[in-house]
């Protein structure tokens, strides 16, 4: 038998949906402030899903991503003690809050 090489995880991360795209993950985190911006920005640049439970003062945690990630058609919204963050394309549907 012959010895190959297979990296699961890009496998993975190559698989696509249904309907020919990419499928999303959701990300648990927290928004702590020891998580660098970059690294959020980076996980919405990938189609992620971000749920991150706050802890501490939300708009200094969250001030150096969230204009990046509306300038790339994201969303994000704060619900309970979380910050929602989607991807362009993924509409974050509050109408069921009113």
């Amino acid at each position: 038998m012959s010895e190959f090489d297979l990296d699961l995880q890009t496998v993975e991360n190559e698989i696509e949906d249904e309907t020919g795209e990419r499928a999303h993950r959701v990300v648990l985190g927290v928004l702590d402030g020891r998580t660098p911006s970059e690294e959020w920005i980076a996980e919405i640049a990938d189609d992620a899903v971000l749920v991150l439970a706050v802890e501490g003062d939300l708009n200094r945690l969250a001030s150096g991503f969230a204009s990046d990630v509306r300038e790339m058609d994201g969303e994000l919204i704060h619900f309970r003690k979380f910050l929602l963050v989607t991807p362009p394309g993924v509409h974050i549907d509050t109408d069921r809050l009113d």
